[in-house]
C-alpha cells in the first residue's frame, strides 16, 4: 500500500518516538520522524495518541536491552491503540525476543528502520518482521536533528556523519548491529550542517559510531572538520573520539579553529596494556597519555572526558590499580564508569564460555565501580575549579527554578561545563536561551554545575 493513500484514508495521521542510547539514535529518530512530516504527517504531543508510536532501542549493555523492553511496554500500555513498531540496535539484533512481547506490531532492522512505509502493515494480529544482515550495509544514511525554525528555543543539533565500525573490540556487540564503517558524503555533511544552521542551531554535534574513522574518497576526518569550519553556526562539537584517531592533524585543525569546541570525549575502557589489549583496543597506556597530554597542551582549556569499563572479566588488582594511578594523574574533565556487560555473540562472551576469562566476583565489581565513582567526582571537581573567577562564554538553553524559588538559567561553556546562572524572571530566561553569553564563574554548585553571574 502506497504511504500517501495510507495517510488519505487515515483521520489522524500523528507519530510518537521514544529514543533510548547514543547521540546517533536521537539523530535517526529526528531524521526518521521528518520522513513522515515531509509525507504530511505531524508529531503528535502530549496528551495526543499517536497513530504510530516507535521505539529506538539501545543493546549497547544488558541494562540497556532492559530499558528498551521496559519503554516498548510502557509504550503499549500507554497507547493501547496505536501501532508500536520497535528499531535500532536491540531490534536488529534480538527481533525473537522482541517478538514475545504483546502488542509490538512491527520489528525493523538497521536497514529497514528508514522506510517509512514498513511502519505501515495492514495485518493487526501480525507481527511484521523486516531485518536484514548487517553485511547488506554498505552506506551511510545521512541523520540530523529535526529542521525546526529559528526562534523555536533548540540550541544543540546532532548531525550523523559515519556509521558502523571495523574495530571489533572484544566486548562491543555494535558492529554486529550496525554493520562495518561506513560514511556519509561530505557534501552530504555540509549541506546538513547548513541546513541546522539556517533552522536556528546554534551548536552542531558530530555523531556516529566510530567518528574519527571518517575517510570518503580522498576526505579525511580532518579534512571534513576543516569544511564544516567554513559553515556559519556558532559551535560545532565532535563529542567521543577513539585515542589512536585523534591525530596531531586533528588537534591542530580544533586548536586552529574558533568554532570547533575545545573537547573531546576520550575513551579509555582499559587502565592497563594488559587490559587494552585483551579488550582488543588499537592504542597502550603510553600513546593515550600523549594524545590527551598533547590535546590539553595545544588547546586552551580543553577538556578530555573519559570511558572507563570495570570488572572486565580476568582485571587484576593491578590492572585495576593501574586505572585508577592513570586517571588520577592525568587532566580528565569528567569520567563515564561502565561496569562490563557479557554481551552475546561477541568474543568476550566466547572467553567467558570457554573459560578463557572468567569473571570478577560481582561484590569486587561493585566496590571498584564505587571507586572509581569517586575518583571521578575529585577529576570533575578539580577541572571545575580551574575556572572559578574566570569568565566562559556560555550557549544557554534551559530554565530551572531552585529550592528557594529563584529562577535560573543553565548551559554549556564551550569546554563543556555545565554552568548555571540566576535571571530576574521566566521571561528573561526564554530570552537568554538559545543565546551565548559572557559569564564570570563564582563558585561550583550542586552536580559540580558552575555558579556564575553575567558579564556586562
Amino acid at each position: 500500500m502506497a504511504l500517501s493513500k495510507y495517510i488519505s484514508e487515515k483521520e489522524k495521521k500523528r507519530i510518537s518516538a521514544v529514543t533510548l542510547g547514543c547521540k546517533l539514535n536521537y539523530a535517526e529518530t529526528s531524521s526518521i520522524l521528518q520522513r513522515f512530516v515531509d509525507s504530511g504527517w505531524q508529531i503528535a504531543v502530549e496528551g495526543e495518541e499517536p497513530d504510530i508510536v516507535f521505539i529506538h532501542t539501545c543493546a549497547v549493555t544488558r541494562q540497556a536491552e532492559q530499558k528498551s523492553r521496559q519503554q516498548i511496554r510502557r509504550m503499549i500500555r500507554r497507547y493501547p491503540r496505536s501501532r508500536i513498531v520497535v528499531i535500532g540496535c536491540y531490534a536488529q539484533l534480538q527481533p525473537d525476543v522482541i517478538a514475545g512481547i504483546e502488542g509490538v506490531d512491527v520489528i525493523l532492522g538497521s536497514a529497514e528502520k528508514y522506510d517509512i512505509e514498513r511502519y505501515i502493515t495492514s495485518g493487526p494480529d501480525d507481527i511484521e518482521t523486516y531485518i536484514s544482515p548487517v553485511s547488506t550495509l554498505d552506506t551511510a544514511v545521512p541523520a540530523h536533528s529535526l529542521l525546526s525554525g529559528p526562534g523555536s528555543g533548540r540550541t544543540r543539533a546532532f548531525l550523523k556523519i559515519q556509521d558502523g565500525c571495523d574495530y571489533g573490540c572484544a566486548y562491543c556487540t555494535i558492529p554486529l548491529a550496525r554493520g562495518r564503517s561506513r560514511s556519509v558524503p561530505p557534501d552530504t555533511v555540509i549541506d546538513g550542517a547548513r541546513r541546522l544552521a539556517l533552522a536556528g542551531y546554534r551548536e552542531i554535534v558530530l555523531t556516529g559510531v566510530n567518528i574519527a574513522a571518517y575517510r570518503y574518497g580522498s576526505c579525511s576526518f580532518a579534512g571534513l572538520l576543516r569544511r564544516l569550519d567554513d559553515v556559519d553556526v556558532l559551535r560545532i562539537r565532535v563529542s567521543s573520539i577513539e585515542p589512536d584517531l585523534l591525530t596531531s592533524e586533528v588537534i591542530d585543525t580544533v586548536s586552529r579553529s574558533t568554532r570547533i569546541m575545545p573537547h573531546f570525549h576520550l575513551p579509555l575502557q582499559g587502565g592497563s596494556d594488559a587490559m587494552l589489549r585483551a579488550m582488543g583496543r588499537r592504542y597502550t597506556i603510553a600513546t593515550y597519555r600523549s594524545r590527551l597530554l598533547d590535546a590539553v597542551d595545544r588547546i586552551p582549556d580543553c577538556a578530555i572526558g573519559a570511558d572507563i569499563v570495570t570488572g572486565y572479566p580476568g582485571e587484576t588488582d593491578d590492572d585495576f590499580r593501574s586505572a585508577c594511578e592513570l586517571i588520577g594523574d592525568l587532566p580528565i574533565a569528567y569520567l563515564h564508569i561502565f561496569t562490563c556487560s557479557l554481551r552475546p555473540g561477541t568474543a568476550l562472551a566466547r572467553q567467558v564460555d570457554t573459560g578463557l576469562r572468567r569473571p570478577l566476583p560481582p561484590d569486587l565489581v561493585k566496590e571498584r565501580s564505587r571507586q572509581l565513582h569517586e575518583l571521578g567526582h575529585e577529576r570533575k571537581q578539580a577541572f571545575a575549579r580551574r575556572f572559578i573567577g574566570r569568565d566562559l562564554q556560555v550557549l544557554f538553553e534551559e530554565q530551572g527554578r531552585e529550592e528557594d524559588g529563584s529562577i535560573t538559567c543553565s548551559g554549556y561553556s564551550r569546554n563543556y561545563l555545565r554552568v548555571r546562572t540566576a535571571v530576574s524572571s521566566p521571561g528573561e530566561a526564554e530570552r537568554i536561551a538559545g543565546t551565548e553569553q559572557r559569564v564570570r564563574v563564582t563558585g561550583l554548585g550542586r552536580d559540580l554545575d558552575l555558579e556564575a553571574i553575567f558579564v556586562t
